[in-house]
C-alpha cells in the first residue's frame, strides 16, 4: 500500500490503444490511451533517441493516494515525471501506466488504496488484507496487462526485451505479472509489500509462490528504513533456494522517516541507478 510522503516529489497505434496529441517540450513524454475492455487508461510515453527498436520498461506504479494525500503532495504524475527521463536516456521506451482511479485515469473508477482504506474501515484489517489480494490478481492486474500488450504493439519497440519495474504495491502487481508472463526479460521490484508484508499473511504467501513461478531475474532494491526489508530478503531467499536468477541490495536510509524509505524508487533515483542498469544490461544482452 503507497503510504504518504512528508514532502513532495520533485518533478522534474498501435493495436487497441489510442495515441493522443503529444505533450510538453520535444524529448518529453506523449499521453496515450490503453484500452482494457471497457476501461479507458491513460498513460505518459518516453521515448528515447533514435530509430529503434528499443527494449521497453512497464512501471506499475503504487495504490494511489487519498484526497488528503494529492492535496498534500501533489499530483500522481510527478512521479511519472521522476522517471521517464531518465530510462529514455538509458535507451529504453518508457511507459507509465496510470491503473483505475489513479493519475490521469483518475476517472474510470476509485482507486485502490482508497478501496483499502474504505474496507479497512467498515470491516477490519482481515478483510483489508482480502480485497488487496483480490485487486491485485484481478483488477490491477488486468490493468497491467493491457499495459504490457499496448508496449508490444509498439512499433519501435522490441517485444523481446520487456521489463517491468514496481514499487510499493505496484512491486507486488509486477511479480504477479512476471509470474502469469513468462516472456518478460527482467523485473525490477522496489520497496515491494513494503507496508504490507507484517500486516498480511495472505499477500506473503501468495508472493512466495509468485517467485517460485517465475521466470525472469528479479531484483529487490529497499532503503534500510523502508516500513519493512523483509519482504526482499525472503523473496530473494526463495529464488536463491530455488536456483533462480535473482538479486537483492538493500540501500542506506534515505530522508528521514519510513515514508522516505518506501519512496527509494522516486527520491533515490541516484542510488539505484548505476546498478538497476547493470543489472538490466545483464539480461537484456543474453
Amino acid at each position: 500500500m503507497a503510504k504518504p510522503i512528508v514532502f513532495i516529489l520533485a518533478a522534474l497505434v498501435l493495436t487497441s490503444a489510442l495515441a493522443t496529441a503529444a505533450e510538453g517540450q520535444p524529448g518529453g513524454p506523449e499521453t496515450v490511451v490503453v484500452h482494457n475492455g471497457s476501461v479507458t487508461l491513460r498513460a505518459l510515453l518516453w521515448r528515447p533517441s533514435g530509430r529503434g527498436p528499443f527494449p521497453a520498461v512497464l512501471l506499475n506504479h503504487g495504490s494511489g493516494r487519498s484526497r488528503e494525500e494529492l492535496e498534500r503532495l501533489g499530483p500522481y504524475e510527478r512521479q511519472a515525471d521522476v522517471l521517464g527521463p531518465v530510462f529514455a536516456r538509458h535507451g529504453y521506451v518508457f511507459l507509465y501506466l496510470f491503473r483505475r482511479g489513479v493519475g490521469l485515469s483518475a476517472d474510470q473508477g476509485a482507486n485502490s488504496v482508497d478501496l483499502m482504506n474504505s474496507e479497512l474501515a467498515a470491516h477490519g484489517q482481515d478483510a483489508r488484507n482480502t480485497l488487496q489480494l483480490q485487486l491485485l490478481e484481478n483488477r490491477d492486474l488486468s490493468d497491467a496487462l493491457s499495459g504490457l500488450a499496448f508496449l508490444r504493439a509498439l512499433p519501435e519497440v522490441d517485444s523481446r526485451n520487456i521489463v517491468a519495474i514496481g514499487d510499493s504495491f505496484g512491486g507486488s502487481l509486477t511479480l504477479l505479472l512476471a509470474e502469469r508472463e513468462p516472456a518478460l526479460r527482467a523485473v525490477v521490484v522496489s520497496s515491494g509489500a513494503g507496508y504490507s508484508w507484517v500486516r498480511s499473511p495472505q499477500l506473503r504467501a501468495r508472493l512466495l509462490t509468485a517467485v517460485a513461478r517465475t521466470a525472469a531475474p528479479v531484483f529487490f532494491i529497499h532503503a534500510a528504513n523502508d516500513y519493512s526489508v523483509a519482504p526482499g530478503k525472503a523473496l530473494d531467499a526463495r529464488l536463491r533456494q530455488l536456483g533462480k536468477p535473482h538479486r537483492l541490495k538493500i540501500y542506506p536510509p534515505i530522508g528521514h522517516t519510513a515514508e522516505e524509505g518506501h519512496a527509494l524508487l522516486y527520491i533515490g533515483v541516484t542510488r539505484w541507478e548505476r546498478d538497476v542498469f547493470a543489472f538490466l544490461d545483464e539480461y537484456m544482452k543474453q
